[in-house]
């Protein structure tokens, strides 16, 4: 008796798709573990300071409107120490303005920048996570992976403040 083998080539790419899936899964695992969490009570945290870009300066194109920065209690503390706490979360509220009649007014949120500090996870970037949410919303993350270029890369000279531009305003 003669018996001919073939490859079973449907099994193999059943394989070789679950292979991938399980990759994809266990990466997108790995960069979950570092993604920066969407800080829903923010607006209750200790408000730090207001800035409002205005045309003309050189930050404009990318941050431009009016700015409101919180800090939760382990990131206040920071800001009185001058070096923040690994559970720190700073939330930079970025709203687009009108201006009518000598009134310039909140309008639309465009980002809602989070830092979040955990010197472990974030040791790249000075032990700071860092995300966007577009519009405010939780499930529009804008930097992802690409943190260390979107964002560190300018805090980065801000090292002395523990990276955090804003400073505690009396």
């Amino acid at each position: 008796m003669n018996i001919e083998t073939k490859p079973c080539t449907s099994i193999g790419r059943i394989s070789g798709i679950a292979v991938l899936a399980l990759l994809t899964t266990v990466f997108t695992a790995l960069a979950a573990d570092d993604a920066v969490d969407y800080p829903g009570d923010y607006r209750h945290w200790q408000h730090v300071k207001s800035m409002l870009i205005e045309p003309g300066h050189p930050l404009h194109a990318a941050f431009g409107g009016l700015h409101h920065i919180y800090a939760n209690e382990l990131a206040s503390t920071g800001y009185a120490s001058g070096s923040f706490p690994d559970g720190s979360v700073l939330v930079f509220d970025l709203l687009d303005v009108t201006a009518a009649d000598h009134a310039v007014t909140e309008a639309g949120r465009k980002v809602l920048g989070v830092m979040q500090k955990d010197a472990a996870r974030y040791a790249d970037t000075g032990g700071w996570g860092f995300e966007g949410f577009a519009g405010g919303d939780p499930e529009q993350r804008v930097v992802g992976a690409d943190a260390a270029t979107a964002c560190f890369a300018c805090h980065q000279p801000h090292a002395d403040t523990d990276y955090v531009f804003s400073q505690w305003r009396d």
